[in-house]
């Protein structure tokens, strides 16, 4: 299992819109044609789960905000030819692209940092590579030569590179003029030596100015001596080195910034110049990763030493990042989702259900709490067994503002999923079902409302009377891997005044990406429909129910696809979108805006940010000003004051006057039972740092509070005019 850091650092992915930023298409066309493939190498060393995805997503959004086109490409060792049989709990979650191909969940990280689409070839395994060669054998490619690891497979290794790098991935259809390589696992792995041993063969072949290696390592701080430890960076890099590659920037992750004797001592133990070592310490969000690379000069860095065909840019190609960071960072309301799930223990299992609900909120103006809830605790024979966390679980999902039920497999836990669906229809909640969200809401709904109590899909129960989902055709029990319905397929909307059709722009399709072996039995659709379950999405054959609405309901919705893989910062997904919308009471009055977000609820205050440190460090924390003031505590705060006076007035008259503070009733939107225990809560995406990081809340419902309460009261001084949705067609 990867080590975490945090909830959702492995994931977030994030996108920005920097069209702006790029040279003309007759500078670049001049460049490409005299430029060859630039290749970056991302290996790490200490410990698996470090953050070689992250880190390898910001260097390719950093190049790309130079206008550089950019691809990627992630190198699994192990046998399995692909992810799509891995439990969760073994390398977080499945990520699907449009081609249907089930890959390693940092292919999401890139698609989401970069905003581009990739194919299942970019993601390489040991298992991918052995039956390439092997196929090649049987057909009697090779002449009857001995097929061996060297050179025959680290020559596959290279070449599937080098063809894979060529590859569009970009709207434009422009070939790609840098590639971005992730090498999972660590350094001295042995699964991993035949990719060694190819890189170092391929940085001969493709020559040293095209080809560039960057090392990520850990730099533990013992609480005991608080003491930065550079041992194991100094021996992963020499056994790195031992292997044939040199790293060119030695990516140190830490707690804290790391001292320059710390740095020092890296470069001289690791062969690097002590600017080619770049600290990435724990920061608020990972938004700020590319922000952190780029102020330390690694943009100069792979100008120099790749000679790459762009002008030198000035500070402000990641304006947007910053702009982004410091939105977020200012966030005053916070909106909880309850996530109930079979996977709640691992985050990673829902990395893109998490950023999806991360970029929605984002979009309102509002910080996400995330309320994990394993469905197994909300089944009544826990109450039995386990009554404290039986309440526990109740307490958090009656005070969230919101309800969702991701995608799983297996019967473990669905009869929790739907007694919370159950709840959340009965009490007006808002709730989004994704895949088997939404199956389990119809057999909720068949249940209790058709009184079928038997009710099931054949998946739990094969000999059910009432089969309400049931297997696809094309589904083949005899084999497991990539025999369900994968990839991008087109959904029809049926009508013309559904929730989420408006959502979607009132399209009259939309294309997701899908992922699933059972489906909402066609047969039943009129009995449901009757009742005021609305199939309001079919797919293109009308025989696969895509998307349901409940009548009546705030927002009650249910897709069979994962919108959560098409989602981007500003471009939240519609469904989620949708979801966090109705949590905060603001859906109404956003489809009677004709689907545009209020100027009140676009942006956070700008108070400036020298106003809200000079408050942090004068008045919170006066204690750390005498030491930069040379002051004693009260002294260095009364300075600060005064040197901030003027700006800390204007800041806060504005938030003020442009904010008006919550009630109670406003923060809070769920009912509690008085017997129901209090539940920690995390709060996702809010530190990206080495080790993992819960955050408590304690938000506590007040007496009497209902969803109607909600008026929903964010004040934010500027109008979102950068969100964007999904376009209808996503090619």
């Amino acid at each position: 299992m990867r080590s975490g850091w945090c909830t959702g650092c492995r994931g977030l992915s994030v996108s920005v819109a920097l069209s702006a930023l790029k040279p003309t298409a007759g500078f670049k066309a001049g460049l490409r044609s005299t430029s060859k493939m630039k290749y970056i190498l991302v290996t790490g060393g200490v410990i698996s789960g470090i953050g070689k995805g992250i880190i390898a997503s910001s260097v390719g959004t950093i190049l790309k905000s130079c206008g550089l086109h950019v691809t990627s490409i992630k190198i699994d060792p192990y046998i399995n030819i692909d992810a799509g049989t891995f439990s969760p709990y073994e390398h977080g979650e499945v990520f699907v692209l449009d081609d249907g191909g089930e890959v390693d969940l940092d292919l999401g990280n890139y698609e989401r940092f970069l905003d581009i689409r990739l194919t299942k070839d970019n993601n390489l395994t040991t298992g991918k590579i052995y039956q390439y060669v092997i196929n090649k054998e049987r057909k009697g490619d090779y002449l009857g030569k001995t097929v061996q690891v060297v050179p025959h497979i680290t020559d596959a290794i290279q070449e599937w590179v080098m063809r894979q790098a060529l590859i569009p991935v970009d709207e434009d259809g422009l070939e790609p003029q840098v590639c971005v390589i992730e090498l999972g696992g660590t350094v001295g792995d042995i699964e991993s030596m035949p990719f060694i041993e190819a890189f170092r063969q391929f940085q001969f072949k493709v020559k040293r100015e095209n080809f560039c290696n960057i090392h990520v390592s850990l730099v533990p701080q013992p609480s005991s001596t608080g003491e930065q430890k550079t041992k194991p960076t100094q021996n992963s890099v020499r056994e790195l080195r031992g292997l044939g590659l040199s790293p060119d920037l030695v990516v140190c992750r830490c707690s804290n910034p790391l001292d320059t004797s710390v740095k020092e001592k890296i470069s001289m133990f690791c062969h690097v110049e002590p600017e080619q070592v770049i600290c990435v310490h724990d920061v608020s969000s990972i938004y700020r990763v590319p922000l952190l690379l780029e102020e330390q000069g690694v943009v100069d860095y792979f100008l120099r030493r790749l000679d790459l065909p762009i002008e030198r840019q000035p500070r402000k190609m990641l304006m947007k990042w910053k702009e982004m960071a410091d939105r977020y960072d200012r966030l005053l309301e916070t909106c909880s989702i309850a996530l109930v799930g079979k996977y709640t223990k691992f985050s990673d299992s829902y990395a893109s259900v998490i950023k999806a609900l991360e970029h929605s909120a984002l979009a309102i103006n509002h910080k996400l709490e995330i309320k994990y809830i394993d469905s197994t605790d909300l089944e009544p024979s826990t109450l039995q067994e386990e009554p404290v966390r039986y309440h526990e679980a109740w307490q958090k999902l009656c005070s969230a503002h919101g309800v969702l039920v991701p995608g799983g497999f297996g019967v473990r836990g669905t009869e929790g999923k739907i007694q919370a669906i159950s709840w959340a229809r009965k009490q007006k909640k808002p709730f989004l079902g994704v895949c088997l969200g939404m199956q389990l809401a119809v057999v909720e709904f068949s249940r209790n409302v058709l009184g079928w109590q038997d009710a099931n899909s054949t998946e739990f129960d094969p000999n059910t009377n009432h089969p309400v989902v049931i297997d696809m055709p094309e589904h083949n029990p005899g084999q497991m891997g990539g025999t369900m319905r994968l990839g991008k397929r087109r959904t029809l909307f049926q009508t013309t005044n559904s929730v989420m059709r408006k959502l979607y722009g009132d399209a009259d399709y939309l294309e997701e990406r899908h992922r699933h072996r059972f489906e909402v039995n066609p047969v039943l659709k009129k009995c449901l429909e009757e009742q005021g379950l609305k199939f309001v999405g079919q797919d293109v054959e009308g025989e696969r129910m895509e998307i349901v609405e409940l009548e009546d309901h705030p927002f009650f919705v249910g897709v069979q696809y994962h919108p959560e893989f098409l989602s981007r910062p500003i471009k939240p997904s519609p469904p989620y979108f949708g979801l966090l919308l109705a949590s905060v009471g603001r859906l109404p009055h956003y489809l009677q805006k004709g689907c545009r977000l209020s100027p009140r609820w676009g942006y956070a205050p700008l108070v400036p940010r020298v106003v809200t440190d000079a408050f942090q460090r004068a008045i919170i924390t006066p204690s750390v000003m005498s030491k930069t003031t040379g002051t004693g505590s009260l002294a260095g705060a009364l300075l600060m004051l005064t040197r901030k006076l003027p700006l800390l007035l204007w800041g806060f008259l504005r938030l003020l006057l442009c904010h008006p503070w919550p009630s109670p009733a406003t923060r809070h939107g769920g009912q509690v039972s008085p017997s129901a225990a209090s539940g920690a809560t995390i709060t996702s995406g809010t530190l990206w740092s080495v080790g993992n990081c819960v955050s408590s809340s304690g938000c506590r419902p007040q007496p009497g509070d209902t969803y109607s309460d909600r008026s929903g009261s964010s004040s934010p001084d500027s109008e979102i005019t950068e969100l964007k949705f999904p376009s209808i067609n996503h090619d």
